[in-house]
């Protein structure tokens, strides 16, 4: 499993993002940080990626080897239950 890449961003801001503050994020605050997409910037937004990760086109699968590491991270961070051990649960 890859190291994890994301880390804790957060905004004054919660709820849904603005485009300017989706843009305004650093790579490391996403699931998928080269595509940019899933932010989780809190504990909402790491529910909502998880929910979406099935959704998420155009990536390889070392990208979701990621993407599940930065779940982990961000949920361990939230205090997220996670029951999922792989990423291939989610879909």
């Amino acid at each position: 499993m890859p190291e994890p890449t994301w880390k804790p961003f957060s905004l004054a801001t919660h709820g849904r993002l603005s485009t300017a503050e989706k843009t305004s994020l650093p790579d490391t605050a996403f699931a998928f940080p080269r595509a940019r997409k899933e932010p989780m910037t809190d504990a909402a937004h790491v529910r909502d990626a998880m929910a979406r990760f099935n959704q998420v086109g155009f990536v390889t699968d070392t990208e979701r080897d990621l993407a599940f590491a930065n779940f982990q991270k961000a949920a361990s961070h939230f205090k997220i239950q996670m029951k999922e051990t792989d990423w291939h649960q989610f879909v």
